[in-house]
């Protein structure tokens, strides 16, 4: 679909919900996306980018910010804490803060660096045994865990399963955020982030409708 078209049904989904365009923001998913898509991308005047391994995006985006100026970079896959230190130096956001043990990782990291990251919590929604985030039933215990850490929270994230009603999800979400005076909600990717956004989204992350399907690299 492109970019344009991303960004104009953006604006169309939040004017909708009564919203401004300007209140959402579009994280274009570049995971596993050839450097010349990601700069074609930049070159249109994008510059919100969403990774999902540390490894990856520490290898793509030091060159990439040296050439363009504002790179917003966020974490949107799981965050390992011996990754933690490199993924705080290099992202803006991260998305997938899901157990004390990594929040406790990040509040030393950021007293030793003096900065943090904006950070999300990943709630688990549907309760799926394989997927990284909290349980719903930890989600008010976690995040006063984080406050306690002095760490900045803006808000919660979830991946519904993908069997059901992504809106249900959505709207449990926007639920909880509310619940713990948290106004950040990322949620919504390439086939839901109009439903997100009619459900209070603030961050959706697009990859796909983006940049096209990935292409495996052919095999020597």
């Amino acid at each position: 679909m492109g970019l344009e078209e991303i960004r104009s049904r953006v604006a169309k989904a939040a004017a909708e919900a009564g919203r401004a365009a300007e209140d959402v923001r579009l994280i274009a998913v570049s995971k596993v996306q050839p450097d010349a898509r990601v700069e074609a991308v930049l070159s249109e005047g994008h510059r919100c980018f969403g990774e999902n391994r540390v490894q990856e995006a520490q290898g793509k985006w030091p060159g990439f910010r040296e050439r363009f100026e504002g790179v917003d970079l966020h974490l949107i896959g799981p965050l390992q804490s011996n990754k933690a230190r490199v993924a705080m130096e290099l992202f803006d956001a991260i998305h997938t803060v899901d157990r004390p043990k990594i929040a406790t990782t990040i509040a030393r990291l950021a007293d030793e660096m003096g900065r943090c990251p904006d950070l999300f919590i990943q709630v688990n929604t549907g309760e799926e045994p394989q997927k990284a985030g909290c349980l719903p039933s930890e989600v008010d215990d976690f995040v006063a865990e984080c406050r306690g850490l002095s760490l900045p929270v803006k808000g919660l994230m979830c991946i519904p399963p993908v069997e059901e009603e992504p809106s249900l999800h959505f709207a449990l979400l926007a639920k909880f955020a509310a619940r713990n005076g948290l106004t950040g909600l990322s949620m919504g990717m390439s086939a839901d982030f109009e439903r997100a956004i009619a459900l209070g989204a603030t961050h959706v992350r697009v990859g796909s409708a983006i940049f096209g399907e990935r292409v495996p690299a052919a095999k020597a």
